[in-house]
């Protein structure tokens, strides 16, 4: 009897159809959780529009989402040694629209 094979590289288990699959631009991401599964709410707060539209809800698993967590980790800190320190985002209280000095082009 043989031994099973070992793969010594990532194995390809997830296929992606750029032609079907469904892109949403979010510039706000909102975050609950209950006691079995987070809440990810991504949204699209636009100048000049009174109300954020959520445009994707993602559900997931605790543990699912601390391997994200770990995952947007990496990537941030891959991102930073290519191109530079991000800038730490100020803290504002949610709002509902932009106020009239910003959402200027």
């Amino acid at each position: 009897m043989s031994e099973p094979t070992k793969t010594t590289g990532p194995v390809k288990r997830i296929e992606i159809d750029l032609e079907s699959a469904t892109e949403h631009y979010a510039n706000i991401t909102l975050i609950n959780q209950s006691s079995n599964e987070f809440i990810l709410d991504f949204a699209r707060l636009m100048p000049g529009r009174p109300k954020a539209t959520v445009s994707a809800r993602v559900i997931m698993a605790p543990a699912n989402v601390k391997a994200l967590l770990r995952g947007l980790a990496q990537h941030v800190q891959r991102f930073e040694e290519l191109h530079g320190a991000l800038p730490e985002p100020a803290v504002q209280p949610p709002t509902v629209g932009f106020g009239p000095e910003t959402g200027r082009a």
